[in-house]
């Protein structure tokens, strides 16, 4: 199953869009794509929307992870899962979920870079980011402590749910809002870096299965949650004068400090 896996994600890693093409204009579209794209005003929050249907599947996963407490046969489930991977791979050990878990999110400050346009732009992109990391990271955190669950290794009880397979698909959500009417491979891509992640924490002992699967819901749903928010706190953050000038104000943390910042399109 693992190797199956690896496989896979090393054949979507090959995939390559006209790379002579990039190589040779990639100087130019980066400063253009900076250029165009840095101060841009709120024109672009019509583009920012998730189809509240779409919410279902997230919340079916959630579910199913919420229910491995009170429905016995799910739990067992768990313990199956666990039970069969060390049996299988019982001195198994990785960090590559470390490199799987950001590589979505990587992709599209990557495309941006090379003047592969998504969806939004990016100073919309970044804050559509950090709106679903504020989601994923505080529900996750607040979820951990509330359930109390103990790792299969022992190591605490900080178990429920996986944060890094929520980080994992919230970046493959974000991916495919951003890119996938571009071409779906950049869904497929996203998602199978996300279902590693959420694989090898299992085969690292640091999760069980209903750990991984309630992980993917949250980071799902944070991310599809953030386009339904954004565009009402994007108006409310920014601002056209009688000039037609517009400012926006955005939170940043850096180096451990909480801040704003403040832009204008002049």
């Amino acid at each position: 199953m693992l190797k199956k896996i690896i496989i896979a994600i090393l054949v979507l890693a090959s995939f390559k869009a006209n790379a002579q093409t990039a190589a040779d204009t990639t100087k130019k579209n980066v400063i253009d794509t900076i250029k165009k794209n840095l101060f841009t005003a709120p024109d672009t929050v019509k583009k920012l929307h998730s189809n509240p249907k779409s919410l279902i599947a997230p919340i079916v996963l959630i579910g199913y992870g919420v229910s491995s407490f009170v429905i016995h046969p799910v739990r067992r489930f768990d313990y199956y899962i666990n039970g069969e991977i060390q049996k299988s791979d019982p001195h198994f050990h990785t960090n590559a979920e470390t490199y799987f878990l950001f590589t979505p999110i990587a992709l599209v400050g990557a495309l941006d870079l090379v003047g592969v346009s998504g969806k939004n732009t990016l100073i919309d992109q970044a804050g559509l980011l950090a709106l679903s990391g504020a989601f994923v990271g505080g529900s996750e955190e607040i979820t951990k402590k509330l359930t109390h669950r103990e790792r299969p290794n022992g190591a605490d009880n900080l178990s429920f749910p996986s944060g890094h397979t929520g980080l994992a698909f919230m970046g493959a959500e974000f991916l495919a809002q951003e890119y996938s009417e571009k071409s779906p491979i950049y869904t497929v891509i996203g998602y199978t870096t996300a279902v590693a992640t959420g694989v090898f924490r299992m085969y690292n002992r640091d999760h069980w299965f209903s750990d991984v699967i309630a992980g993917a819901g949250f980071g799902i749903l944070s991310t599809k949650a953030a386009y339904l928010v954004y565009p009402y706190l994007r108006n409310a953050l920014t601002h056209k004068d009688k000039k037609g000038r517009s400012t926006m104000i955005m939170p940043t943390y850096q180096n451990g400090v909480p801040g704003m910042s403040f832009a204008m399109r002049l």
